[in-house]
């Protein structure tokens, strides 16, 4: 199936969004996610299946001063 993150389409398998997420080596303490222009909480990713034509934003959280 294909999804769209942030903008680029990627073809995956069927899984989670936090499946998604490991595969990609990001650590889902430092992002947030916006699935189909709604904002999930972390609660729902390993709930929330990925559909064909999904579109993802992910946005990392960046500390510093």
């Amino acid at each position: 199936m294909e999804i769209i993150v942030n903008g680029e389409k990627k073809s995956v398998d069927p899984m989670s969004l936090l499946h998604f997420l490991e595969s990609l080596g990001i650590d889902q303490r430092r992002v947030a996610v916006e699935l189909n222009a709604e904002i999930l909480p972390k609660t729902e990713y390993e709930k929330t299946a990925l559909k064909d034509g999904d579109r993802l934003e992910i946005v990392h959280f960046v500390g510093g001063g």
